[in-house]
């Protein structure tokens, strides 16, 4: 007997707003049946001692250290501005 009916691929298909074929439906019916039946296999395997990951291989993220450096001079940032006053960069206002 299937996992899955077809009303159920045609409801989460107009969730989804997906125009399906009845021929649509019963392929999508039998491949999530197949996708279901999968995953019941992997739930009988015996996972004790087994520890979570969230990936297959060791990975880590490579990060530098967070140092301050210098930042460009004042003079050369204000070069490219279009519109600059007092050492700021002016921009239009947003607010009213």
């Amino acid at each position: 007997m299937s996992r899955i009916q077809e009303e159920q691929v045609k409801h989460v298909a107009h969730l989804a707003r997906l125009a399906i074929t009845e021929e649509e439906t019963k392929m999508f019916t039998e491949q999530l049946d197949a996708i279901i039946t999968f995953a019941e296999q992997l739930n009988e395997l015996d996972t004790t001692g087994v520890k979570p990951t969230t990936h297959v291989l060791d990975m880590k993220n490579v990060l530098r250290e967070d140092k301050s450096a210098e930042g460009l001079p004042i003079a050369d940032v204000l070069k490219n501005a279009p519109d600059h006053e007092d050492g700021q960069i002016r921009v239009p206002s947003i607010i009213e």
